[in-house]
């Protein structure tokens, strides 16, 4: 990850000249806090390699990249509130810190600073800029919806369950790829392929992440396994457990779901999930929309054809199992 330290450093160069007041402090001192956070910034870096990709440079592309980063950054301060989440990269959420009403006003300042940073690039561009990014952002709040609508369902279908990671995270990538790709006026073919190239990698990634939450290590992955177990979350694993489950089976994952002791209701579930091969069949979806992606880089038309994004893509999807 060494080799994006100047995307990273421009960033955050970028974020610190934010103008953000000091009053009312309740209200600026949580968007502070937040874009202080330690991150791998992943969806701004792409944009600027997206950017040189397509024959452009990282100053041409920093406002939008930045957009991206503070954009993302709204979207997680609102899902942690929805999610009740107390923790986020290792300290206390904002909505945890401070409160909900506070937590909602700071990231609504954040959606529109987003746009300020859009505000900023070359007018001949924003047009479509803004139509990229005003569909991505209605996109992810539809695939937030989904999610939390499937918590109250007992099954949900993978196609179902692959849409709404498509617009829940995948859609960013793309949009912070595409976006790049505007900035240097490539053709229309190109803005579609850089667009799925992102689009299959973030299908791929949140796959990953749903395998590592289960069989990662945990001091790589950094965080306990089975949170999603414990949680009863809807996720490919147990998606495609409900599918090739007997009937005896599937009746020990329902009596799981109610099971009290973390440990064995871990326990139980995985050792059903390995029965059936889970883990495996899990990898096999994940690895078709990598090949996806592959296929979607391969067929782009460039002069400036680096593998800078591929080598991020590749390290993204060979974390620690």
């Amino acid at each position: 990850m060494s080799k994006t330290s100047p995307y990273l450093s421009l960033i955050q160069e970028e974020l610190k000249k934010n103008n953000i007041p000091e009053n009312p402090s309740n209200l600026y001192d949580p968007i502070r806090y937040f874009l202080d956070m330690e991150g791998k910034k992943i969806r701004p870096i792409l944009t600027l390699l997206s950017a040189e990709l397509f024959g452009g440079t990282m100053e041409q592309a920093k406002h939008a990249a930045v957009a991206i980063e503070i954009f993302h950054n709204f979207t997680l301060i609102h899902d942690d509130i929805m999610d009740a989440a107390p923790i986020r990269r290792g300290i206390p959420t904002v909505h945890n810190k401070w409160n909900n009403n506070i937590a909602i006003l700071s990231g609504d300042v954040m959606f529109v600073k987003a746009y300020e940073q859009l505000s900023l690039c070359q007018p001949n561009i924003l047009p479509e800029l803004l139509k990229t990014f005003n569909k991505t952002a209605i996109e992810v709040c539809e695939g937030q919806q989904m999610d939390m609508d499937f918590e109250n369902q007992d099954s949900i279908s993978q196609e179902d369950y692959i849409e709404m990671i498509r617009l829940k995270t995948s859609v960013l990538l793309g949009c912070a790829l595409e976006m790049g790709a505007i900035i240097c006026g490539t053709s229309a073919e190109n803005k579609k392929l850089i667009y799925d190239f992102g689009e299959n990698i973030g299908i791929a990634f949140q796959i990953q992440d749903d395998i590592l939450d289960l069989y990662g290590d945990t001091k790589k992955v950094g965080k306990q396994n089975g949170g999603d177990v414990l949680a009863n979350k809807n996720t490919l694993l147990s998606i495609l457990a409900e599918m090739n489950s007997n009937d005896e089976q599937r009746l020990e994952l329902k009596r799981l779901k109610n099971e009290k002791d973390a440990t064995a209701k871990i326990e139980g579930v995985k050792s059903i999930f390995d029965d059936l091969d889970i883990k495996s069949k899990c990898a096999e979806v994940m690895q078709s929309y990598y090949a996806g992606a592959l296929k979607n880089f391969s067929e782009i038309k460039t002069k400036n054809k680096n593998n800078a994004l591929l080598e991020l893509s590749n390290a993204l999807m060979n974390r620690d199992f």
